[in-house]
């Protein structure tokens, strides 16, 4: 999160090095106890090399099964110790194969631009 020094009240971003690193080790931790990862990455601005001040990770998980709905699944993952705010899609891989072969905008976007930490399919 941005801080602000005692001295002045700029506030200051961790440059995208950084959060991209501290992602990567956050990555490899919950890897470690997340069996049913297919994949994991992320897009968006981190991902295109355009993030500026305030900017958030955009991250998506693929798993292999998971019967809660779409908007519950980002629950178990603990985004708020990243260095800097997060959305995260978790799609099952059904979703996602269907997804992709739908096509859309979206998928054009994910396609370009992401960046896979993880990649199992």
């Amino acid at each position: 999160m941005p801080v602000t020094s005692s001295t002045s009240s700029i506030k200051r971003w961790p440059s995208a090095e950084v959060v991209l690193s501290s992602l990567e080790e956050w990555c490899a931790t919950e890897v470690a106890h997340r069996d049913g990862l297919l994949g994991f990455g992320y897009f968006g601005s981190y991902a295109r090399g355009d993030e500026a001040f305030g900017s958030d990770l955009d991250l998506i998980a693929i798993v292999e099964a998971d019967d809660r709905p779409a908007m519950e699944r980002a629950r178990d993952w603990p985004t708020e110790n990243l260095l800097v705010p997060a959305d995260l899609l978790v799609y099952t891989v059904t979703e996602w194969k269907r997804l992709q072969a739908e096509g859309g905008r979206f998928v054009q976007t994910l396609n370009a631009e992401a960046r896979w930490l993880v990649a199992r399919t």
